[in-house]
């Protein structure tokens, strides 16, 4: 019964995270496309669309906010391996493991108190752009920074999960313990 609650749970978190991952991906294209109308408004008519220049500045900011669970899900964070790289899978669970409860979750923790306030005093505000013709809802983009800490800490735990089913001996050993080695050889 923990067994099946543990797997779908991690399974549960891990279609979020990929779901909205890919989702937000697509920002990308969008805000290169919207760049570029910019830049041809401006210099070809003679507009300046102040509405167009913010919303990359909000695409940008869903992007990194939110895309940062999928890095963690896709293990692409930037990260100093010297040791790791040489550590069997159950090391590398196990420091995993103890990387999720000692600082994952305490920094995303600190994050998420010491900008709810901030946040809340948008809301209420219902704080717009300080711009004339620029996007309403600011405190909407302001939500990504309680957003960002939210999702990285599902996807954190999502993946403290898959090392716990690793260990227990419910699961193969999960593409975040492999090493890089062996993610370099499945690609090529």
């Amino acid at each position: 019964m923990l067994k099946t609650a543990t797997l779908k749970t991690l399974s549960f978190l891990d279609n979020i995270t990929e779901w909205t991952g890919r989702l937000i991906s697509w920002l990308t294209l969008f805000m290169a496309l919207t760049v570029i109308l910019v830049l041809i408004l401006r210099n070809w008519f003679d507009l300046s669309a102040i509405a167009l220049q913010e919303s990359v500045t909000y695409m940008h900011a869903a992007v990194f906010m939110l895309g940062a669970a999928f890095a963690l899900k896709h293990n692409d964070h930037v990260r100093v391996d010297v040791f790791y790289q040489s550590f069997s899978p159950r090391k590398k669970a196990l420091v995993n493991m103890s990387g999720f409860v000692l600082l994952l979750l305490p920094v995303c923790l600190f994050i998420f108190i010491y900008c709810k306030d901030y946040v809340l005093f948008s809301w209420a505000l219902r704080e717009d752009s300080n711009q004339p013709g620029g996007i309403p809802f600011m405190y909407l983009l302001k939500s990504l920074l309680l957003a960002m800490p939210v999702a990285l800490i599902l996807q954190g735990f999502a993946d403290f999960l898959k090392c716990l089913a690793y260990l227990c001996g419910w699961i193969e050993v999960p593409q975040l313990l492999e090493s890089s080695h062996d993610k370099e050889a499945t690609h090529a």
